[in-house]
């Protein structure tokens, strides 16, 4: 298995540019099997889950068309889909496999989704996905670590007024798509408002959808009975920004991100606001961090956006740890989400974990060591730390980390990080 090598200490400075969003490209990708026309989708991030999501419409027929390896741009074509199935052997790794279900359903009216797997993160049931599809008329059974769900007799979902018991984001996700092509007006109510949903709004009306209430938690999507094909740009990946934010903070260093989007960064710019950390906004697509004179603690809750975002929850923890006084931490969001604290106490952090809630004390002189990313944003946070590590932090699983960031330690050296990626065998 691969490992990052880093050497901490490094003042980073320069210039970084962002990738579009993986928790965008997601969707936007699934929303293809929509439309026996081609789909042309830009700035897709170059990460190990669009190239899984690739394969798996690919295993289901749909011609999947790039210029290089890997790519940035997608021409995706499903005239027909032979295989209405996403088997566990290509999606045990990406939980955003459950985003098939919605088109495949909506398309042919029939699926057979394998449970997702993904990040060792806390319980995300997909519930919510198959109560709001029944209440679409679908007949759905779970067998054998499959879901098999089948449409109503003639073949297509019916609209339904249908809320959200807690948020979900890939559950708006999916059922936008399945009531995109349903018969009748679906009303969706405590709907996730995340950026990323708004984007997959907008390219499913791109395709000819009817959908209104975008950025709300109330939307309505009127069924249509065919969609066609578009062309998409994918917006920038917030929380790589986010990430990088604190990069330049964490190591006292001085930052432009640019190809962001900084509307969508206004809970991360503000808690970095309150920790001490200057953040100038540029233009509407650039931003600029420099390291603070000191960092001071800040408490901060994970929500749902625009609140804090849950994936930018280990890289505020690595930040704490070289703030002065006291940081307190609630996770809201998953149950299971402080692995990378005990990494981080490995290297001398002052961490104590109850339940949902984690107390940080400030600032203290890391030292590195060997640990184990747990998951995608524990990485993250586990990268962060080691950029400020005296001696050097080796960073074990790190194919976690490939699944969401394109080439992160490519730009992090362009920036003067002292980091290298150690190939070994395995996956």
């Amino acid at each position: 298995m691969d490992k990052f090598l880093i050497k901490g200490g490094k003042t980073l400075r320069g210039t970084v540019a962002i990738s579009g969003a993986k928790n965008s490209a997601l969707p936007v990708m699934a929303a293809a099997l929509l439309t026996a026309e081609p789909v042309t989708l830009h700035n897709i991030p170059k990460v190990r889950d669009l190239i899984t999501m690739s394969k798996l419409l690919a295993f289901m027929d749909a011609k999947v068309s790039v210029t290089e390896v890997p790519a940035s741009d997608y021409v995706i074509e499903a005239p027909s889909l032979n295989h209405a199935e996403a088997p566990y052997e290509l999606v045990k790794t990406m939980r955003a496999s459950i985003l098939t279900l919605g088109p495949l359903m909506a398309r042919v009216g029939v699926a057979r989704v394998s449970l997702p797997g993904g990040c060792a993160i806390g319980a995300r049931p997909v519930d919510l996905h198959l109560k709001a599809l029944e209440q679409m008329g679908a007949e759905i059974i779970t067998s054998h670590g499959y879901i098999e769900a089948r449409a109503p007799k003639g073949g297509r979902l019916k609209g339904a007024h249908i809320v959200f018991e807690k948020i979900t984001v890939t559950g708006t996700e999916n059922i936008l798509m399945a009531a995109a092509l349903a018969e009748g007006e679906t009303v969706l109510e405590h709907a996730a408002r995340e950026p990323e949903v708004t984007d997959l709004i907008v390219m499913l009306r791109k395709m000819g959808a009817q959908i209104s209430g975008d950025g709300s938690s109330t939307l309505r999507i009127r069924g249509v009975q065919r969609l066609g094909g578009t062309e998409h740009t994918v917006i920038p990946d917030r929380i790589e920004a986010g990430t990088f934010l604190v990069a330049g903070a964490i190591t006292g260093g001085d930052l432009t991100i640019t190809h962001c989007e900084p509307e969508h960064l206004g809970a991360v710019i503000a808690k970095l606001g309150q920790a001490g950390v200057p953040i100038e906004t540029v233009n509407k697509t650039t931003l600029r961090v420099r390291g603070a004179k000191k960092l001071v603690g800040s408490d901060m809750t994970t929500e749902e956006y625009p609140g804090f975002a849950t994936d930018m929850q280990a890289q505020f923890m690595a930040l704490a740890t070289q703030a002065e006084g006291t940081s307190a931490i609630t996770e809201k969001i998953f149950e299971n989400r402080y692995l990378h604290a005990s990494e981080m106490m490995r290297m001398g952090a002052n961490i104590s974990v109850e339940g949902r809630r984690a107390v940080v004390h400030g600032p203290t002189q890391l030292s590195g060591t060997t640990v184990q990313a747990s998951d995608l944003r524990a990485s993250a946070g586990l990268v962060l730390a080691g950029l400020v590590a005296g001696g050097e932090t080796t960073i074990e699983r790190v194919y976690h980390i490939d699944r969401g960031y394109e080439g992160i330690v490519e730009k992090l050296r362009g920036v003067g990080a002292d980091i290298e990626r150690v190939h070994g065998s395995g996956s």
